[in-house]
């Protein structure tokens, strides 16, 4: 028997710093800090979050990366760029290695119920016709 996958429920970066770290994707994202235990901090990303930790213990990889979904793509580029942050495309990387790719919400078959992206303040988000028709091939739109 095999388990299915359901989505993604944190990721953890490794950073020199926390709370640099929290200083530069605070001028690049609306952040709210989950929590804080030992060398690690916890940022809310709608109701998942990301894990910063320290210390940095592996080198920099120019091909791992994830993505971050979000509602403005050319918002969080745009401060990622006036951040200092170096940018390949809609990638950018942090000053630890990090690659995160921007993504927007409307472009991705990712989907937040009604009620979440209601309580999140986004409820006004909409998907573009290709997405929908993705979602519609798989059966969920």
């Amino acid at each position: 028997m095999k388990a299915n996958l359901v989505g993604i429920n944190h990721v953890a970066l490794e950073v020199g710093s926390v709370d640099e770290a929290l200083e530069l994707y605070g001028r690049i994202f609306h952040l709210t800090l989950r929590g804080r235990a030992g060398r690690m901090a916890f940022v809310d990303i709608g109701d998942q979050f990301i894990a910063l930790a320290e210390p940095r213990t592996q080198e920099p990889d120019g091909h791992r990366h994830f993505g971050l979904v979000v509602d403005d793509k050319d918002a969080a580029l745009q401060a990622a760029r006036e951040a200092g942050a170096e940018l390949n495309g809609n990638i950018f990387t942090d000053p630890w290695g990090n690659n995160i790719q921007i993504v927007g919400y409307e472009e991705v078959q990712f989907t937040k119920t009604p009620e979440i992206l209601q309580g999140l303040g986004f409820d006004k988000l909409e998907k573009t016709e290709k997405a929908l028709d993705e979602l519609r091939a798989k059966g969920l739109a």
